[in-house]
């Protein structure tokens, strides 16, 4: 039982993790490219093809933590390139990613509700790749917004914060991927999503 609950899992959360990751890719070239920076988009990145975007790590991680968190190759990003105030670009360029994909989750809250108040049954797999969408969809936007390099939170924090952090900002990076892992491998990061991203999955599906 344990073996084919697991299975029927991983049929419906791999093609909606592959789009998350996709599309949270695409719009971090995308936000580049409209920063004036066409690195991503003349190395291929601005595309849908999951192919383009799929990193060893990332995918490994996808499994390890029971189809729940994991990300993609980072999107190359020249800040020298850009247009405007280098960190509010930066800033805007690496929420692209976790916006979009609780846009996505919106958009398939929507289509769940919209399901469930025509009647289809909550068992169904139409159902459960919606409900997957939208939980991936949240954890992955909630998961990168941690301030951990090479998460897209720790350019966040890199560009709210005064510049006299810079320094310090460095020296944890060099130690940040490492611990991620860990945190990945042992479930804390369960612990601590966890209670953030389950209201948030209820309040768009309402389950």
């Amino acid at each position: 039982m344990f073996g084919d609950d697991l299975i029927q899992r991983a049929i419906l959360a791999t093609p909606a993790i592959l789009f998350a990751l996709t599309v949270h890719e695409y719009f971090h070239a995308w936000t580049a490219l409209r920063y004036g920076d066409s690195t991503a988009s003349d190395m291929g990145r601005l595309t849908l093809n999951p192919l383009s975007h799929l990193d060893l790590m990332g995918t490994a991680v996808f499994f390890i933590s029971q189809f729940t968190f994991g990300w993609a190759k980072p999107v190359p990003v020249n800040l020298l390139n850009v247009r405007g105030n280098v960190r509010v670009a930066d800033f805007w360029i690496s929420a692209a990613g976790p916006i979009s994909n609780m846009g996505l989750a919106l958009i398939f809250g929507i289509l769940y509700r919209l399901a469930d108040g025509f009647g289809f049954a909550e068992t169904g797999g139409a159902m459960k790749l919606l409900f997957e969408c939208v939980r991936i969809n949240v954890a992955l936007a909630f998961f990168n917004l941690i301030p951990m390099y090479p998460l897209d939170g720790s350019h966040i924090l890199r560009n709210v914060l005064p510049v006299e952090y810079e320094e310090s900002i460095m020296k944890f990076e060099r130690i940040a991927p490492i611990l991620l892992l860990l945190m990945v491998v042992t479930g804390m990061f369960g612990y601590i999503l966890v209670p953030i991203i389950w209201p948030i999955i209820y309040l768009f599906t309402g389950y």
